[in-house]
């Protein structure tokens, strides 16, 4: 009355899809699309090209040109991946200037824009350290609180940057004259000159960081140069100084 159903099932083992691809099935698609590796470059690199055996002293060309496509596909991938890096960067600085601008612009006293300049901006651009100095004439710089204004030594700032109006620094030990208590945390540095106007004294924005190559030479420096020209109105229009 009951049938012998038979050995149980394995149900750890899963039956060969019947639409399995096979290697035939890739060859047969290949043959009716010959231009598939124009439309799809990117799966060249995973391809292992054979090497012809052509005879003594004969080289396969066809081998060595799919080999060098290889590494240039290679190359370019890494290329993008590190302009589309660099991009991101670029826009996440030229966004913390901004606020910081604006941040800048808010100030509602001099002694509020000097607070600004000196705490809020290294917050708000992800640095250490930031400061402000003047050169002083005779150790006493009119209009500037020495608590948040640091006295510079006449000719200071072009000792520092020579004829340039923007300077920047790796691998440094920051200086005490222009970081006070806080140079001990400056391992690089971006010096600004800022210009305060014909009757005023030379004046320095520095920004420091403890990373030894966050600022070096050769980086660009528009976003400083603005940051600064910001500083430079700001100061001037509440000090009421001449452009």
């Amino acid at each position: 009355m009951f049938r012998d159903p038979g050995p149980p099932a394995n149900i750890l083992a899963s039956p060969a899809p019947e639409d399995a691809l096979t290697a035939e099935d890739v060859a047969a698609y290949l043959r009716d699309n010959p231009d598939f590796l124009v439309q799809r470059p990117d799966v060249i690199p995973y391809l292992v090209p054979p090497s012809a055996d052509l005879g003594d002293g004969v080289a396969d060309m066809q081998y060595f040109m799919v080999q060098r496509l290889r590494g240039e596909l290679a190359r370019m991938a890494d290329q993008q991946r590190e302009l589309v890096a660099t991009s991101r960067a670029n826009l996440n600085n030229q966004n913390r200037v901004h606020a910081a601008a604006l941040f800048l612009l808010d100030a509602t006293s001099f002694t509020h824009l000097v607070q600004t300049i000196t705490t809020d901006l290294a917050v708000l651009l992800d640095l250490d350290v930031a400061a402000l100095g003047v050169e002083g004439v005779t150790g006493e710089v009119t209009h500037v609180n020495p608590s948040g204004v640091r006295v510079l030594e006449p000719g200071f700032v072009n000792g520092l940057l020579g004829r340039r109006d923007v300077g920047l620094r790796a691998n440094i030990q920051g200086l005490p004259e222009i970081y006070g208590q806080g140079a001990g945390l400056v391992r690089s540095e971006a010096l600004v000159r800022l210009d305060l106007g014909p009757e005023a004294p030379v004046g320095l924005l520095a920004f420091g960081s403890r990373e030894p190559d966050m600022f070096h030479p050769g980086q660009a420096t528009e976003l400083l140069a603005f940051l600064a020209h910001v500083v430079e109105r700001s100061i001037r229009r509440w000090l009421d100084l001449p452009g």
